[in-house]
């Protein structure tokens, strides 16, 4: 691996360029490259909250896609979506789809308006499911298990849960449905979450991180 102080050097050679960086400094870097990009180089941005419209304008470079993935990323677990710009060949899409397939799954869009929706959902979205964790650990621990047994008893839960949703074809209602006997444990337990509001409180989540999503692509 090479580490170039000079981002100029570094666009010189190879077919994709990746911007990973800070919002706040892209205006620097756009500054520093605009014009710089061959015609047949692919830019692709992680940049959050960042407009393609902006990126290209920016950079004065058409070939332009724009992600938005998600921090399991890091072990091969991400859901990344995606879109282009329309000069953005088969091929480079396919260079595209490779880097991110590598990341974890990827979902190809052709109307960038989902990018923000995907921000909110999934973006996000892993910050909502540690939330959701650490309030379930505490709970058992509350009622008296070791944290170290609530943690496992909690993560396997939901993996485990996520991957027979995945496999069993049934939508969430009917799984839950299955598990919730009419005056059983399992009906106590939802009760108190729904008197709390627990679906709005998780629709309300969603759709304040959407409209900040926005608010920064502004």
């Amino acid at each position: 691996m090479v580490i170039l102080s000079n981002n100029r050097q570094a666009i010189d050679s190879g077919d994709i360029v990746i911007l990973a960086i800070k919002p706040q400094n892209l205006a620097e870097v756009m500054a520093e490259l605009s014009g710089q990009l061959k015609p047949g180089q692919l830019v692709l941005s992680i940049i959050a909250g960042t407009r393609i419209n902006t990126l290209s304008l920016g950079l004065n470079h058409s070939s332009v896609a724009r992600v938005i993935p998600n921090t399991p990323a890091q072990i091969g677990e991400a859901i990344s979506v995606w879109t282009t710009t329309a000069e953005v060949t088969e091929q480079q899409k396919g260079w595209a789809a490779s880097i991110l397939g590598a990341l974890g799954k990827e979902i190809y869009v052709a109307d960038e308006k989902y990018l923000d929706m995907a921000s909110a959902v999934s973006g996000a979205g892993p910050a909502y499911i540690f939330l959701f964790i650490e309030s379930l650990v505490d709970g058992a621990v509350h009622i008296g298990l070791p944290r170290n047994i609530a943690q496992e008893l909690v993560l396997q839960t939901l993996l485990g849960s996520g991957h027979f949703l995945q496999k069993s074809g049934k939508l969430p209602a009917e799984l839950r449905g299955m598990v919730t006997s009419p005056g059983g444990i399992t009906a106590e337990a939802i009760l108190p979450l729904e008197k709390g509001g627990f679906t709005g409180l998780v629709i309300e989540a969603v759709i304040a991180a959407y409209n900040k999503t926005r608010e920064l692509g502004e």
